[in-house]
């Protein structure tokens, strides 16, 4: 299967920069995965677009403000302190860094390092005035490096404030201070996600309130969003890309849930594909949904069987993307592209701004 046979374009100004003033305004598209057909309806009405019986399975995971902006420390500088305050003269080159993934604890994390070419293992960046600072301890491809972090006071604390909300690159903007509540579900809990899982965006707790009241259900799990969800396809052929793993956790009261949802008949709707790959990493690995932690590093694509999930909501993915590749596994890639097609020309909104997509 060619990965060019995921592609759609997009004008730039499609792509949302900000969200709506109001979390539950944007618009939904409702695509019917037997017939291929779609309606442009609004994320309000989702409770009167849904049977009622369904399980509706959200990620509560919590971003955290994991963008560092240093600069790598010269020759001279001592290592930091208790009370350590690092003069500039010793501070050179900017450095970027998006942190991915806890390794063995709390301060050992792959990270994503801009420019990554010229950070070798033993060099050492510097965060704020010094009371931060990251050695490179290992290289990996495609600047990853395993950064081991120093700090002053507590490591948590001093991220939320030195770090900066990880807006994806194509939101060409700085993050602002509404970001920090608005990048975040308002079921967001968990705190350890690097992106945040954007179908969730779109929920209020009045609509939330109205799923109740129409005889859904509701369940939660964790899947820290990490580089697998935007890790791009650097393959022509769809079957040699390997997905980078992430960690994820389902709660023995949500592995029941879906047990009884799945012996009664009623649909799964998985609020993002992050719960997606959760779900069916976890029935792929036990033959069922099962309570606890494990890593997932499924890819699921075209001519994937589904185990779990029956309906999908979803924001619009970038082209030629895993994520995209995931939809179109659901309801067929003509189907989801002619859908994609439409919500250009309809000016829907993009990406993780954006609108949404409800595959049922």
């Amino acid at each position: 299967m060619r990965l060019a046979e995921f592609n759609y374009e997009l004008p730039l100004e499609r792509i949302a920069q900000r969200p709506l003033a109001e979390r539950d305004a944007s618009r939904l598209l409702l695509l019917d995965r037997g017939t291929g057909v779609f309606d442009d309806r609004r994320f309000r009405e989702l409770p009167e677009l849904l049977r009622g019986d369904e399980l509706v399975v959200v990620n509560n995971a919590r971003v955290f403000p994991a963008r560092l902006l240093g600069r790598r420390r010269g020759l001279g500088a001592e290592p930091i302190g208790p009370r350590s305050r690092i003069r500039k003269q010793y501070l050179t080159a900017p450095i970027e860094v998006l942190l991915v993934r806890p390794l063995k604890d709390e301060h050992t994390w792959e990270a994503l390092v801009r420019p990554g070419r010229k950070m070798r293992a033993g060099e050492v960046v510097v965060f704020g005035e010094g009371e931060l600072e990251a050695e490179v301890i290992a290289r990996g491809d495609y600047g990853l490096r395993t950064l081991r972090f120093r700090c002053a006071g507590d490591f948590r604390q001093t991220l939320e404030r030195l770090g900066h909300v990880p807006l994806p690159p194509y939101i060409d903007r700085p993050d602002e201070r509404a970001d920090r509540e608005r990048y975040q579900t308002v079921f967001a809990r968990r705190w350890g996600a690097v992106a945040a899982p954007t179908a969730g965006l779109h929920f209020s707790e009045r609509v939330l309130e109205a799923l109740r009241a129409r005889g859904c259900q509701m369940a939660e799990l964790t899947l820290e969003v990490g580089y697998g969800t935007f890790q791009p396809i650097r393959v022509e052929t769809v079957e040699r890309h390997r997905m980078h793993a992430e960690s994820y956790e389902i709660p023995a009261e949500t592995a029941e849930a879906i047990a009884q949802t799945r012996a009664a008949g009623r649909p799964v709707l998985a609020v993002g594909t992050t719960v997606v790959r959760a779900l069916e990493d976890s029935a792929a690995r036990h033959g069922r949904v099962a309570a606890g932690r494990a890593e997932a590093d499924i890819f699921i694509y075209p001519g994937y069987e589904f185990r779990v999930v029956d309906r999908l909501l979803t924001n619009f993915h970038l082209p030629r993307s895993s994520l995209l590749l995931l939809v179109c596994a659901l309801a067929g890639r003509e189907r989801v592209l002619a859908a994609y097609r439409h919500a250009v020309e309809a000016n829907y909104r993009f990406y993780s701004y954006g609108d949404c997509m409800l595959l049922r």
